[in-house]
């Protein structure tokens, strides 16, 4: 065998491809052993590969190693580059330890052959990676994922060094790649002693700028613009129908945006939290519209506040949110004060009655003042309060996302 095989020049009878063919069938016949006249030579197996996925893989495995039997001269082939099928070449065994079902990726039936006795075996992978999921800080997120190779028949000779020029990553605009560390394992094993494997641990940071324009942007425009419409006057249909315009929109949104948002597990990723605030918070501002529009319509038909309500809001809670009326109707007191009551009374029953039927017309009209006092009041501190909220929320939600982001 070795003598047969000693020379490493395959000779052609034409510079053709069909020459080549025929020269290249005796080495078909070597497919089950591994190319080299001696067997103590070491076939170095050179691996590329390109992630286009974070989660299911799809790998491109590029392989490239010496046929010491696959050598010619291109001029007197006629050719430098040969292509043939790879079930007539041996191929080494590398496998992806991610695969956890058949390899769905359409097979690459050909392998090439270079004049120089070089196999280069390109085939594409599909497999499930071992990532960590961590999606709480979606979209701002980093994730962590494991290829590991591994051959039951060939040793590695891993050098560190080259993990960065071993490994391509194609981030397909979607990811960025911010790291790649790879470790060298050996496993004990019944069958050969042990085995090598090799694990490359990939590190992603998603890129954010397609979920903050689509996502959040729209979302604190539309919280903007529901806090706006506080301007609009409270007892007016305008302001309810323009909230529960809001809503709607802000809820077919949503739904048109829900493929964007990662599919939750356990943990419940942050920007849920913010998107069913915005809601929560248009929802809570649309109810609030509700409540002070029919006390503010229903005034009327209230008797006049009790003392201690008319202090506390008319006096101290205007004053706090900035309302002006509040002093002019503490300082109006009841018709039964007025310096004209002795003189009316003088005027005999007939005037007695019409003084009694203004002083009631007057004190609802008091009271009904009071009351309206009293809701815009409410409105102007439920605003106020509205505005808190939103930024101490907004605040948390940021530092949280910055924190979190900066710590991984």
């Amino acid at each position: 065998f070795v003598a047969q095989y000693s020379s490493t020049m395959l000779n052609c009878s034409n510079p053709d491809s069909p020459s080549m063919l025929e020269a290249l069938k005796p080495i078909f016949n070597l497919n089950t052993i591994r190319p080299v006249v001696n067997i103590t030579t070491v076939t170095n197996v050179g691996i590329s590969i390109t992630v286009f996925d974070s989660l299911v893989s799809e790998v491109s495995l590029l392989q490239k190693w010496q046929n010491e039997f696959t050598k010619w001269d291109p001029e007197e082939c006629g050719t430098s580059r040969m292509s043939v099928p790879r079930t007539n070449l041996w191929v080494p065994d590398i496998i992806i330890n991610e695969f956890m079902d058949e390899n769905t990726a359409p097979k690459v039936p050909y392998t090439y052959l270079l004049s120089d006795g070089t196999v280069s075996d390109s085939q594409p992978v599909k497999a499930i990676t071992s990532c960590r999921l961590d999606i709480y800080l979606f979209p701002f997120d980093i994730q962590n994922c494991t290829l590991s190779f591994n051959s039951y028949t060939l040793k590695s000779k891993y050098d560190h060094e080259d993990v960065s020029r071993a490994v391509l990553m194609a981030t397909m605009g979607e990811w960025e790649l911010i790291g790649i560390a790879a470790k060298k394992y050996t496993i004990p094993s019944t069958a050969s002693g042990s085995y090598d494997e090799i694990r490359f641990y990939i590190s992603l940071r998603r890129q954010a700028m397609l979920y903050v324009a689509n996502l959040l942007l729209p979302s604190c425009f539309l919280i903007t613009v529901d806090l706006f419409s506080f301007i609009l006057p409270p007892n007016d249909a305008d302001r309810s129908s323009f909230k529960m315009t809001l809503i709607l929109g802000y809820t077919v949104f949503l739904l048109m945006m829900n493929d964007l948002l990662p599919v939750t597990g356990n943990a419940i990723p942050l920007i849920n939290v913010f998107l069913s605030m915005c809601l929560a918070m248009m929802v809570a501002s649309l109810l609030e519209t509700i409540i002070i529009t029919n006390f503010l319509c229903g005034s009327s038909n209230y008797s006049r506040a009790p003392r201690w309500i008319r202090v506390l809001f008319l006096k101290i809670l205007g004053r706090l949110v900035l309302t002006e009326e509040s002093k002019t109707l503490e300082q109006k007191g009841p018709l039964s004060e007025d310096k004209t009551l002795p003189e009316l009374r003088s005027l005999g029953r007939v005037l007695q009655a019409i003084r009694l039927q203004v002083e009631q017309h007057l004190s609802k009209s008091l009271s009904t003042e009071e009351w309206i006092q009293i809701g815009l009041i409410i409105d102007r501190l439920l605003f106020i309060l509205y505005i808190i909220f939103i930024t101490v929320s907004f605040i948390t939600i940021i530092i949280i996302w910055v924190v979190s982001y900066n710590a991984a």
